[in-house]
């Protein structure tokens, strides 16, 4: 047939995606850039030969990642077949791809880490969904232009290709192993070229370690990389044999931070999978200018401004010279004048006016509290909530409706702070989703009925603080869901961190 697409420009699906441009056509699928006519924004839209053989299977994986709430994940909103057609809508996503970023040569060590980090943590947590990529290509791992990293394709791509393992885990390390060595190298270590990367060299039939490859690359990264996807080169190292292992290695690299920058007025350089994305097909012969270094700012180099610069500085050193004399002359008045001094601090006005001083205690553990049910609620989860990154969360299962189904009366996370502490508040940020209903639970005794509720917040949404009227103490400390809000259908409770805060040391 002379298109693989069943479909034309303008037509609308759902009386609310109106497709636009045709990206690209792959063996009866059409990636499309679309609008959401409802909520006025662009989104990637698939459709479908009526010969596609696979059509039911990446229906049911994109429905499937349309659960995942990592937001480094690209987000899937809508997915259908019927006798006449078929479609799977998405986030479009601008930005760079790391085919892009490794355009002008291999990426700071530094940053490919940072980089490779993120998207190992955000595929640590589609795994223990049970949905996996099987297809890392540097084409699905985008830089965007809002300064974030996402990763495309998740169950989505790997079922409009049929591909299928027995060891999905092992097979998505080794490919986060094969992005970390791209971004540390600008070569690719796989049997053929990918995205315009030349292949890694080869030493006595294995491919070379990253370190043999490019100056300057640290010894850690090179054993990270080595343990994900070269076992060749391994000698007696252990294998990283899941996203989550991969993730641990490089817990503690400095992340992609957004820093100010002016981007270029040129379009938006596309970057695109199979079902997600944007179009690369139009990409100027031209190679983007690529991003800094977004570790830390870079210092301005020296140049006209460097007279501006030594007034300002002038500028800067006489005001601290004038605030530490004013500081001197202060504490000189304090000191002569004792009788004052007892006085203001003696002043019941001026203590009940000062703010009390809170610490941040972090709990020993955390974990899915269940009690009215099966006794755990996504246990393996739960450390995220207390791991002091905002990115990572806890949630409770999928419920039928804003009452957990009617099946019990609460659902919950479970701190263990390792002894009892004094509670002043607890800050827990929750999803954006309102209609939420969580009490703040406290006692000595991880059992239900000697948990005494100290707070309570209806419709809470986002950042919430629970802050008890009085002083309670307790070893426990419990967020307790008794309604749960509304996501893409289905209704869950989410935390994405849980911060408790004792008052401070007189």
């Amino acid at each position: 047939m002379s298109s693989t697409s069943a479909v034309a420009p303008g037509t609308r699906l759902a009386e609310r995606f109106r497709l636009e441009d045709r990206v690209s056509e792959s063996d009866g699928a059409t990636l499309w850039k679309a609008i959401d006519e409802i909520l006025a924004r662009p989104v990637a839209v698939h459709t479908f030969a009526p010969d596609f053989p696979r059509v039911h299977e990446v229906v049911t994986a994109a429905r499937a990642a349309s659960r995942l709430t990592d937001p480094r994940l690209t987000q899937v909103f809508d997915a259908a077949e019927d006798d006449k057609s078929a479609y799977v809508v998405s986030e479009w996503v601008t930005g760079e791809s790391l085919t892009d970023l490794l355009a002008a040569g291999p990426l700071e060590p530094d940053r490919a880490a940072g980089l490779i980090a993120e998207a190992a943590e955000a595929l640590a947590h589609a795994h223990e969904a049970h949905l996996y990529h099987l297809c890392l290509r540097p084409s699905h791992l985008v830089w965007t232009t809002g300064n974030t990293v996402k990763v495309l394709g998740v169950a989505v791509d790997a079922a409009m290709w049929g591909l299928t393992t027995d060891q999905p885990a092992l097979d998505d390390a080794e490919g986060l192993g094969r992005l970390l060595y791209a971004g540390l190298t600008g070569h690719w270590p796989g049997d053929e070229e990918e995205g315009g990367l030349p292949a890694a060299p080869m030493n006595d039939g294995h491919f070379c370690t990253p370190r043999q490859v490019t100056a300057g690359v640290p010894g850690y990264l090179d054993t990270v990389t080595v343990r994900a996807c070269l076992p060749e080169s391994r000698r007696g190292q252990g294998a990283l044999s899941s996203p989550s292992e991969v993730a641990e290695a490089l817990a503690d690299v400095a992340r992609p931070m957004p820093i100010p920058i002016s981007y270029p007025s040129t379009p938006a350089v596309a970057s695109a999978s199979h079902t997600e994305g944007l179009d690369i097909a139009h990409r100027q012969q031209s190679a983007p200018p690529p991003l800094p270094p977004v570790m830390q700012p870079r210092r301005p180099s020296g140049g006209g401004g460097s007279t501006l610069n030594r007034v300002l500085m002038t500028l800067v050193v006489l005001l601290v010279i004038a605030a530490v004399g004013v500081g001197a002359w202060t504490i000189g008045r304090s000191l002569g004048s004792p009788t004052t001094s007892q006085t203001t601090s003696a002043s019941p006005t001026a203590s009940a006016s000062a703010p009390a001083e809170t610490q941040a205690v972090k709990p020993v553990k955390a974990q899915g509290f269940d009690p009215l049910g099966d006794g755990d609620e996504k246990p393996d989860l739960a450390k995220l909530a207390i791991d002091g990154k905002p990115s990572t969360l806890w949630k409770t299962e999928t419920y039928t409706s804003a009452d957990l189904g009617r099946l019990k009366d609460g659902v919950g996370l479970l701190l263990d702070m390792g002894k009892s502490v004094q509670i002043s508040d607890v800050v827990a940020t929750l999803s954006d989703a309102s209609g939420a209903t969580v009490e703040l639970k406290v006692g000595d005794s991880p059992e239900l009925g000697s948990l005494k509720t100290v707070a309570t917040k209806k419709n809470a949404a986002g950042k919430t603080t629970l802050a008890p009227e009085q002083a309670v103490t307790g070893q426990y400390v419990l967020i307790w869901f008794t309604r749960v809000p509304t996501d893409a259908g289905t209704f869950h409770g989410t935390i994405y961190e849980v911060v408790v805060h004792s008052p401070g040391s007189a």
